[in-house]
């Protein structure tokens, strides 16, 4: 098998997302251990190796001794069609040992978003194992998932044994400890239902979400895997906080991702020091859901800054505030002056700013966007939602009168300056307050975004917008149930897949999925009434 694979590898583009043996990856011997897991990210390789869990729980089930862990990415198309070719039906294989998947004892899958649910049938059929757990048996490995995608899991509940709610660093090794030992998988998923945090579809059993309690000294890897390849976050990544100090409405990752613990300034800085030494990446992130909400945020930032510029490595500050202290801590800490700076007031008024729970003034923004000109920046962008609950067309218009007036201050300092307003169409999420609202249709998200764009045609203006049918069935699985699995494998069967990357979308290959089960997406999008029971009832985020 390893002959016919080093044959097809020169035939593909980016042959480097297949080979493994990058700086820092593990290689254990396959018959030393007990437990081999296959930890799986149903996207490309550049889209995975940017995921920080699969790092963690790499690293973790590495440390132990009687288990392996090995990667696995969903192939690009031209990879998935030179193993469907083979006659002798050449499996997906581990990146690590070359290793057909369908050997692993398990395969779990971090599932960040809907759009790759199609992505998990290609690879299960691309590894000989069947995509409906009810048709799996003995032979093959149980099949677990987890990550942001999970809080709801009944779309995919049909092809996944078990599911992960919450935080997956502490359970994933009680895991590997409960399955050992039990030969049946019937067995292993009664066993498994028992652990805080595990969901088995089978048996519907309620659950309540995981987390762990001692981030400060959570596990961190410090030699995590360096790609061969340039990925989507191509960085050293230290995770200050985990949570968030704000409460936004419209926010799930707030809920997901509580309470709000952070990790000790002196730890950070260590953590810090270690990955710089390892991996050699030119880059370092400061990485929370809020990073100016770090209580130790200006002393760390700056300390490590002064630290790694020696190195000539530049240290980034993600998830800053929208004001001037973010903005100023900014520039403070860069090494090279930054071109551009990207500002988050998701409206374009206060009014409707502080009903979806963001308290952040529309003077403190545009001193924001001031702030960054007057550090000699002459790119900003903006974020905005559109279709939030209780949005008007005046709020629309004011989204482009925001942009007009931070296009004017870049004005007053270059002739240069560079105004992206960014839109993204607002998806109500499982377990926020605003779980049961209505979400817009396509229709009306592209009449949205025209009086936007319609309002900002003037040089210096950059209006950008998510693809309204993405917005649409993101919003559809996210709040799904388990009848929806039947268009995921229609659409799946009919040619779906990555469709996160705008070259392989096909929206109409969905119209027909939907119209072939009978179910009307638009009915996923209605608001909700207060009686009405939904999906994800039987998990317990508190």
């Amino acid at each position: 098998m390893h002959g016919i694979f080093e044959e097809i590898l020169p035939l593909v583009r980016k042959p480097s997302r297949y080979i493994g043996n990058e700086l820092n990856s593990i290689h254990k011997n396959w018959d030393d251990v007990s437990l081999h897991i296959a930890l799986a990210y149903p996207d490309l390789y550049e889209v995975g190796m940017s995921n920080l869990g699969i790092q963690i729980l790499y690293d973790i089930l590495n440390k132990q001794k009687d288990v392996l862990a090995e990667r696995v990415f969903c192939p690009a198309p031209d990879m998935a069609e030179k193993l469907k070719e083979q006659v002798s039906n050449l499996s997906l294989l581990s990146l690590e040992s070359w290793t057909p998947i369908s050997k692993f004892d398990m395969l779990g899958f971090s599932i960040g978003h809907e759009l790759t649910y199609t992505n998990i049938l290609e690879m299960l059929k691309l590894s000989n194992i069947p995509i409906y757990s009810k048709d799996r048996d003995d032979s093959h490995p149980i099949i677990f998932a987890g990550g942001p995608a999970c809080f709801n899991p009944e779309p995919i509940a049909e092809f996944v044994d078990f599911f992960v709610i919450g935080e997956a660093e502490e359970a994933i090794v009680e895991i590997g400890v409960r399955v050992q030992g039990i030969g049946d998988r019937v067995g292993k998923l009664k066993e498994l239902a028992k652990i805080e945090g595990v969901y088995v579809p089978a048996m519907k059993n309620r659950v309540k979400k995981r987390h762990v309690a001692d981030f400060s000294n959570a596990h961190v890897p410090i030699k995590p895997i360096v790609p061969f390849i340039q990925t989507i976050q191509d960085r050293a990544v230290v995770e200050v906080m985990r949570g968030c100090k704000r409460a936004c409405k419209f926010c799930n990752a707030r809920v997901l991702y509580s309470p709000v613990r952070e990790r000790d300034p002196k730890r950070v800085i260590s953590l810090a020091d270690e990955l710089i030494k390892n991996t050699g990446q030119e880059k370092l992130a400061l990485t929370s859901l809020s990073s100016s909400d770090y209580s130790a945020i200006e002393s760390v930032s700056k300390e490590i800054a002064q630290k790694i510029a020696k190195q000539k490595v530049s240290l980034n500050l993600p998830s800053l505030r929208t004001d001037s202290f973010g903005v100023r801590l900014a520039k403070e800490v860069s090494r090279v002056r930054p071109s551009s700076l990207t500002l988050a007031p998701e409206t374009g008024n206060e009014k409707l700013r502080f009903s979806i729970g963001k308290r952040i003034t529309d003077q403190e923004v545009l001193e924001g966007v001031k702030a960054a000109f007057e550090g000699g920046i002459s790119a900003v962008k903006l974020y905005f939602m559109i279709g939030l609950p209780g949005e008007t067309d005046d709020d629309i218009l004011s989204i482009a009168e925001l942009v007009k007036k931070a296009h004017q201050i870049g004005r007053s300092f270059t002739k240069r300056v560079r105004i992206t307003a960014a839109l993204s169409t607002y998806v109500p999420k499982p377990h926020t307050a605003f779980e049961r609202e209505a979400q817009i249709g396509i229709s009306e998200t592209l009449r949205r975004q025209k009086i936007i764009k319609d309002n900002t045609r003037q040089k210096g203006i950059e209006v950008r917008w998510h693809q309204a049918e993405t917005s649409f069935l993101e919003g559809v699985f996210t709040r799904g149930d388990r009848e929806l699995s039947r268009v995921i494998v229609a659409a799946w069967k009919l040619g779906a897949k990555l469709d996160a990357w705008s070259e392989y979308f096909k929206f109409d290959i969905w119209q027909k999925a939907f119209a072939e089960c009978k179910i009307d997406p638009n009915s996923y999008l209605r608001k909700r009434s207060p009686e009405e029971e939904l999906p994800w009832n039987f998990i317990s985020i508190n």
